[in-house]
């Protein structure tokens, strides 16, 4: 793949991701709070972490113009995900044996 290709691929990416950030976090702890939303009803803790996403969406559109100029940006948002993944996938098994249809519910998903 050449440079250019790379770098198309690239800022697409970070539009996507950035605008998922920005208006895909609160649809879905609409359409699936159980997997999204923290507690029932209102919570300053999901605000939060809108807040903080919706941020992150928009700073990675920007980054999009020149991802280059933006390496530690980019690489912050992987790196981060890649942590909260392997911390997700340790508690998930960990509860495995205590909630197994749920767990294997969200293994299939």
């Amino acid at each position: 793949m050449s440079d250019t290709n790379w770098l198309l691929y690239l800022r697409i990416a970070l539009i996507v991701v950035g605008l998922l950030c920005i208006f895909g976090f609160y649809p879905l702890t609409l359409v699936w709070p159980s997997g999204w939303a923290w507690g029932h009803g209102h919570s300053h803790y999901l605000l939060m972490i809108i807040g903080l996403y919706a941020t992150l969406g928009v700073f990675l559109l920007i980054a999009s113009r020149d991802p280059y100029a933006n390496k530690s940006l980019i690489w912050f948002t992987v790196w981060s995900s890649v942590v909260h993944g392997a911390i997700m996938g340790w508690f998930m098994a960990r509860s495995w044996a205590y909630r197994p249809s749920v767990m294997r519910a969200n293994a299939a998903i």
